[in-house]
């Protein structure tokens, strides 16, 4: 007879008893006893029955002494995780003909036959009392090590399901999941600390008794949603992951134990310090890319007949391309999407802009840029147009004759990191190549990873042209925007020029009128007014270059300062008596003006600008500083001289193309140093002008 603490555990054992006693004659009605039927009903029958056994078994050992009813309780017990297991491997295909003839099949069944042979003899000589006792470690292990293998089979089991048949697989899942988690518990905490918990294993009966619902819920749906499932390497890779991570948890279990045992005084100290230490080791294992990149190459090459699921690669090799931000991150996205492929951390993209005789880098991800360049007329760049092959630096390094006496450029031989060179084609062109970094793990380049990143590699050289295309399209469209507006100035300027051609015809006539000059002085300022209206509307568009001749830089400079205070905005200028270059005064005071116009415009009011005017050697030097936002290498690169490239909401992008073109008319250069959000540098050298003052016929005075 029970005693009063007994009560408890006599209610929580005969109702899972009832509960489960109640699904069998569910399931009898619904005729899962009954020939002809298929493995996964019957051990699914089995394994409800074997659970009702168990309970009516446990809660008669607690009304009467004879070893017998704890025997049998123990064995019922085993035996429903044996039917579980059978069900749930049915469920997986794992013990169908198909199935047992893989490699992945054989192994899941043996450790499920290993597991509960070693968890039979043990809870039976556990229930006798021969050899083991209750709270033996033999015992407990091979009870934790039965309900961390079920939790994998629900885990995979889930996975596999497809999208269409988890309504009714979700129900089987949660009931098992909440049955072999506090089987987990309860096993792994009396691992730990040597002895069950009595509270748990009371209500373990109860426990069990609540999921009952679940499994009917389950079972009563549709019944064809178990014929839809399928393996797929992510169910794999998981499923793995979790089988690792629970024999590691039993692995550190027995040395806590250990430690405990043999510690002394300090054994729980040290016992709780080991798990924690191993929880953590377990939680940076789990972050690690290294880790995943090992586990995913294992299963691919023991578990598969391919390495790649070539349907998934595709789909996420597609989906990072299509998902830059904006079309200046396409490149990132291509050297991304290759070493996704190839657990690579890090690699370099190389292009060439249409037309264009040079690579350059001009995209980067995880690796310091690389500043060299290589001539799309290279040997190299020949041989990748010519072959088309995937350069294994560490193949050819070992065995350089089989590139056929390919010379690697000094640039890619002194790159540590790099691994791969992978060219990106669109048929016989050469559109760039991308070098990838060591992997995190080792990796075979054999003909599968050959054909995937040459396949995929022509897929990102065409999204790269693509792109390439459409900015050159844009930059047309935009030129012919701009020149249709120009056609529009144009027009006015002629109906200005005509107006004031007939002003002065008819000044010649009426010029002493006073009703005709005050008419005049109208016209001249209306027509002014129209012109500044049409310079606003150009945004510094071309101007023809007028006649070269002496500009005074200094006195540009100082109107330049002059305009800038009377908006408000003082400049700190450094500027000589008088130094002299050759051009167009109202050209080269505007290219100078848009220049300190930009500083000014990307500098806060509490920031400084400055202008500065000196000689380097034979030119006339111009440094425009400021402290504003500064611009990236990239932009400087790619972008700042390029026609309607700009930085502003509300510019064209002209003023600065403008500038450069003009000065490299005047031979001289524009040089530009920025950090973003360090300020910007320009520098503007210029050619110097030098006017004597005097006739050179004193020197034929002289001779």
């Amino acid at each position: 007879m029970p005693n009063g603490t007994s009560i408890l555990a006599a209610w929580s054992y005969g109702s899972a008893g009832v509960a489960f006693s109640a699904f069998s004659l569910r399931l009898l009605g619904l005729g899962y006893a009954r020939a002809p039927r298929g493995l996964t009903s019957i051990s699914l029958f089995a394994a409800i029955s074997c659970s009702a056994l168990w309970g009516w078994f446990s809660l008669a050992d607690l009304y009467s002494s004879q070893v017998g009813y704890r025997f049998f309780a123990a064995i019922a017990d085993v035996a429903r995780y044996a039917c579980w297991y059978l069900c749930l491997l049915s469920f997986l295909g794992h013990l169908s003909s198909e199935g047992l003839a893989s490699r992945n099949g054989r192994r899941f069944a043996a450790i499920a036959a290993l597991l509960v042979t070693a968890a039979l003899v043990a809870q039976g000589c556990a229930a006798l009392d021969v050899g083991f006792g209750r709270d033996s470690r033999v015992v407990l292990l091979s009870a934790m090590a039965l309900s961390v293998f079920a939790a994998v089979l629900v885990e995979q089991l889930y996975r596999n399901v497809l999208d269409d048949s988890r309504w009714n697989a979700k129900p089987l899942c949660l009931g098992l999941t909440g049955m072999f988690l506090f089987d987990l518990y309860m096993y792994s905490q009396a691992v730990l600390f040597g002895h069950i918990d009595e509270e748990a294993l009371r209500v373990r009966g109860f426990v069990h008794m609540l999921m009952a619902p679940l499994l009917l819920l389950s079972i009563s749906r549709r019944r064809d949603w178990i014929s839809k499932l399928r393996v797929s390497r992510k169910a794999a890779f998981h499923s793995a992951t979790l089988l690792i991570a629970g024999v590691y948890l039993m692995f550190v279990a027995t040395v806590g134990y250990y430690v405990r045992f043999f510690g002394g005084e300090w054994g729980p100290s040290l016992q709780l310090a080991v798990v924690f230490a191993a929880l953590v080791a377990l939680s940076i294992a789990g972050w690690s890319g290294t880790v995943r990149a090992k586990l995913r190459v294992l299963l691919g090459k023991h578990f598969f007949q391919y390495r790649y699921d070539y349907r998934e690669e595709w789909l996420r090799f597609t989906q990072t391309l299509s998902g830059q931000d904006s079309p200046h991150d396409m490149g990132q996205r291509v050297v991304q999407g290759l070493a996704d492929m190839l657990e690579s951390p890090a690699g370099l993209l190389w292009t060439r802009s249409i037309g264009g005789e040079t690579f350059h880098n001009t995209a980067r991800w995880n690796m310091a840029a690389q500043p060299a360049s290589e001539e799309a007329a290279s040997p190299f760049s020949r041989f990748l147009v010519r072959s088309g092959w995937v350069i294994d630096l560490g193949q050819y390094r070992s065995d350089p004759q089989h590139y056929e006496a390919l010379v690697l450029p000094d640039w890619l031989t002194a790159t540590p990191q790099a691994w791969l060179v992978v060219p990106l084609r669109v048929d016989d062109e050469l559109t760039g190549f991308v070098v990838l970094a060591s992997p995190r793990t080792r990796m075979d380049v054999n003909w599968e990873v050959n054909d995937l990143l040459k396949t995929a590699g022509r897929q990102a050289a065409s999204y790269l042209a693509q792109m390439q295309a459409t900015e050159a399209l844009l930059e047309v469209r935009k030129f012919d925007a701009f020149n249709r507006m120009s056609a529009f100035v144009v027009h006015d300027l002629k109906n200005i020029v005509t107006q004031l051609s007939l002003m002065m015809k008819n000044a010649k006539r009426l010029q002493a009128n006073p009703e005709f000059q005050q008419d005049m002085l109208m016209t001249v300022e209306n027509s002014l007014d129209r012109m500044r209206q049409l310079m606003l509307q150009l945004r510094e568009g071309t101007t023809p270059a007028g006649t070269a001749f002496g500009v005074d830089l200094s006195a540009t400079l100082q109107r330049i300062a002059e305009h800038a205070l009377s908006n408000g905005r003082r400049l700190e200028i450094d500027v000589p008596d008088r130094i002299t270059t050759r051009g167009d005064a109202q050209r080269l005071e505007r290219v100078i003006g848009h220049i300190v116009q930009n500083a000014l415009d990307a500098t806060e009011r509490s920031g400084a600008v400055s202008i500065r005017l000196d000689r380097q050697g034979g030119q006339a030097r111009v440094e425009v500083a400021d402290t504003g936002q500064g611009m990236s290498q990239e932009f400087i690169r790619d972008r700042l001289f390029k026609p309607f490239q700009t930085t502003k909401p509300a510019g064209m992008g002209i003023g600065a193309y403008e500038s450069s073109q003009y000065v490299r008319e005047l031979g001289g250069t524009i040089e530009v140093r920025s950090e973003p959000d360090k300020g910007t540098r320009v520098v503007v050298l210029l050619p110097l002008f030098e006017a004597q003052n005097e006739s050179d016929l004193h020197l034929l005075k002289a001779s």
